[in-house]
Order: structure tokens, then C-alpha cells, then sequence
């Protein structure tokens, strides 16, 4: 096992001037090859801090990977840090000179001596192209650990990696680079990242050879299972067992494995079912018809839309009964139940989605307070409605309604929802 640690060099990295998209890359193509990363730090232009971060590297890690720093400035000093830590000359290579002068002289631009700290190497390092800029990177083996250095800018440190380093690095450790990490993600809706830790605890605690990270993203909750392995059919083999509870713990929750969106897998199933839908939005201002249709084909199952403010709309439009706005007001489990039966009954579709709440950041009371959310789903045979009570801002609000109505759209597709006619009570 390969263990490897990333040392960003930047000052402009520490004061977030600049996003850091190198660590991400390169751990994800170390990954890949079945290195660990197991830190990554972030130092500023100063050579002492840097000297300090290379000696924690070594003494933690097999494989030290430096980023930034290389070019003709003072500033740039990774080269000069490395080269003085592992007590080795720094000299310019008189081939690797040449070639830098003819780039100058080819692109017009100006040279100056400061330039030349470019073209300095330790003896015996090889020396990776750079066939994006000016600066070469450098790789060297010292005492059983190898040091890698790239150029920051992204697009000259990728073709870097790919090109030069990932053939240098099977060289150098063959016998550890035999297993790549693969990876499989799955997607679950309508369950908070503690519901889903506590249906799967015992298998997140007996994890070993295959892992288990849970992830949270907008509107979803992801399950990474991870393993090492020598491809990806072995790989599969391996999960096969695991993923196998997985799933059937989770019925009623896991909406994709895959890429897919939970907006994708709703609109193929309701292609795939020969089903239209239509909403009535007021607190999500049309926020759901909007993701429904952002997918090519839409019209062939998206029926219409009606934004919903104003009580008159609802009641001349979607013909929500008067005495129902006056008795419960415009957000309660009445109306928004009326607001599904009108606009799917004016339109003629097979389901219609009615939404209304108070997202705030005014407008909420204590029997009524800002989050109430209620989200109805009629069809020919019953409505469902369910309230939400949701906390954040106004737009972290209307996007988490979204979600929860396409969560109970995917539901009532996949015939997890029967005739629940009861409100939910969800937080």
C-alpha cells in the first residue's frame, strides 16, 4: 500500500484567492490507482513553513506530491525547499534551458535571467514536460520515498499527471500499484443522513475490505461503497453481497444508483409509464414545473403549470373553494389538496402535484411558522398530502420542497405510496 500526502504551495491558496481543485484532482486519479491519500495540506510562499511540511510528509507518508511554486519569481521557491530538505544540489539542466529559451523566443515573449531557475533539477530526478507552460515538473526517489513536484495552474498540472507521472509511478511501485479504488454511488431520498447511518449501522461498523461513506448533497443523501480491487468485474463481485442488504434495507428510499438525478429517474418513470403530470405551485413559484420540464421530451408527459400566489388564482383558476381559503387559509392541508385535484382535473393529467407554504424569510406565525410547507399528489384514485416543516432560508426552503415533492412523486411511480391519506408530519 502506497501511502501519499498532497503539499499545496500557495499563499494565495491559504488566503482563498484561489480554489484548490489540484487536491481534489489528484486524489481522485490516486485514488484510482489505488493510492491512499491520507493528508493534505496548504502552505503559504515561505520556506521555512514549507520545510516543516515536508518533514511531517515524510515521516507519515510514502509518496509526497507538491503542487505550485515552480515558477521564474522569488516566491517560487518549492524546488529551492526540496532540494535544500533532502540536502541535494539544485542545478540547471543545459538541454532543459534551451528548450525553455525556444518557447520564449517562439510565443515573442520577453526573457529574463530569473527565468532560468526553471530550468534547474536534482541530478538523477526525472524531469516530466510540460507541453501546456513553461514550467517542467520533476520527480524524484530519495531514501525509499518518492517526490513528486507540478506546476499549479490546473490544466498544465493534469496533462502533467496523466502523461508522465501515472507511467512513472507504476514503475516505480509495482508491487503496490496492483488493485485500483473503484466505486459505486447510491442515491437515497426522503431519509435524513442520521436515518440512513442508523439503518445501516452494523454494516458501517463492520466495514473492511469494502467501505461505506455517507454523503450529503442538495436534495439527496449518497452512500459511496468503496473497494479495492484488481478491475471493476472483481470489484463488483466483491460488493455483491453488501450492496445486496443494502438495497433491501432501503426500499422506499434509494431512487438511483447511478448518475441519474431523482428529476431524471420521476420524468423516465413517467415515460416509461405512459403517465402525465401537472402542478400548482405558490411558495415554489413554479420551481418544480421548472425541473420537471429540463429534460428533452418533456412535453410527453408534463401537461401544464399553474403559479398559485394570489388566493383569487387559486380559487377562479384552480377552483379551490373559497370557503376552504377563508376557513384553513391558503397554506393548509385543504388547500393544498384542492390545489392538486383543480390542476389536475384542468388539465387532464394522470397526477396532478399541488404545493403551498410560507418560506419565509416574513409572513410566519406560531400556529403557521416559516418552513410549513404542504405538498399534495392527486391522482384518479386518492390524494395524498403531506406537511413539511423546514428549516433555512428562503431559497434553501423552496429547494428543499422540490425535493420532497419529486421524493413523493417517485413514491407513488414506484407504488411505495398507497392510499395514504393521512398528513405526514416530517421535519
Amino acid at each position: 500500500m502506497v501511502r501519499a500526502e498532497l503539499i499545496s504551495v500557495g499563499t494565495e491558496l491559504l488566503l482563498g484567492q484561489i480554489l484548490n481543485t489540484n487536491a481534489q484532482f489528484l486524489a481522485q486519479e490516486l485514488a484510482s490507482l489505488g493510492i491512499d491519500v491520507y493528508f493534505k495540506t496548504t502552505v503559504g510562499d515561505n520556506r521555512e513553513r514549507l520545510r516543516q511540511a515536508l518533514q511531517n510528509a515524510t515521516d507519515r507518508a510514502d509518496l509526497i506530491i507538491l503542487t505550485g511554486g515552480l515558477g521564474p519569481t522569488e516566491d517560487d521557491l518549492t524546488k529551492e525547499t526540496l532540494a535544500e530538505y533532502l540536502q541535494l544540489p539544485l542545478v540547471i539542466v543545459p538541454e532543459e534551458l534551451a528548450k525553455l529559451q525556444k518557447l520564449f523566443q517562439r510565443n515573442n515573449l520577453h526573457w529574463t535571467e530569473n527565468n532560468a531557475k526553471q530550468a534547474a533539477f536534482i541530478p538523477g530526478s526525472v524531469i516530466f514536460n510540460n507541453d501546456c507552460g513553461t514550467a517542467p515538473g520533476m520527480a524524484i526517489l530519495n531514501r525509499g520515498k518518492g517526490y513528486l513536484v507540478f506546476p499549479g495552474p490546473p490544466s498544465e498540472l493534469k496533462q502533467m499527471f496523466s502523461r508522465y507521472a501515472v507511467p512513472w509511478l507504476k514503475e516505480c511501485f509495482p508491487a503496490e500499484i496492483k488493485e485500483s479504488l473503484y466505486s459505486t454511488v447510491l442515491k437515497f431520498s426522503g431519509i435524513t443522513e442520521s436515518g440512513l447511518e442508523n439503518i445501516l449501522a452494523d454494516l458501517i461498523h463492520a466495514q473492511k475490505e469494502i467501505t461505506l461513506a455517507l454523503y450529503v448533497k442538495p436534495g439527496e443523501i449518497q452512500l459511496r461503497v468503496t473497494g479495492k480491487a484488481a478491475s471493476q468485474s472483481e470489484f463488483e463481485k466483491k460488493a455483491d453481497a453488501l450492496l445486496t442488504e443494502i438495497r433491501k434495507r432501503t426500499v422506499g428510499y434509494l431512487f438511483a444508483e447511478a448518475g441519474e438525478t431523482l428529476t431524471e429517474v420521476v420524468t423516465q418513470l413517467l415515460q416509461q409509464k405512459q403517465l402525465t403530470i401537472s402542478t400548482a405551485e405558490s411558495c415554489t413559484g413554479g420551481m418544480l414545473a421548472a425541473r420537471l420540464t429540463s429534460i428533452p421530451g418533456s412535453s410527453t408527459y408534463f401537461s401544464g403549470a399553474i403559479v398559485a400566489y394570489n388566493n383569487m388564482v387559486k380559487a377562479q383558476l384552480l377552483g379551490v373553494p373559497t370557503e376552504l381559503l377563508t376557513k384553513f387559509g391558503a397554506v393548509s392541508k385543504e388547500v393544498g389538496t384542492a390545489m392538486a385535484e383543480g390542476i389536475r382535473q384542468l388539465t387532464g393529467s394522470a397526477i396532478g402535484i399541488g404545493i403551498t407554504g410560507i418560506a419565509g424569510p416574513g409572513g410566519g406565525t406560531a400556529e403557521k411558522p416559516v418552513g410549513l410547507v404542504y405538498i399534495s399528489l392527486a391522482t384518479p384514485e386518492y390524494t395524498i398530502c403531506q406537511a413539511h416543516h423546514f428549516n433555512g432560508d428562503r431559497e434553501g426552503i423552496r429547494c428543499r420542497t422540490v425535493s420532497k415533492a419529486q421524493y413523493l412523486l417517485w413514491r407513488y411511480l414506484k407504488n411505495y405510496a398507497n392510499e395514504e391519506n393521512e398528513v405526514g408530519q416530517q421535519t
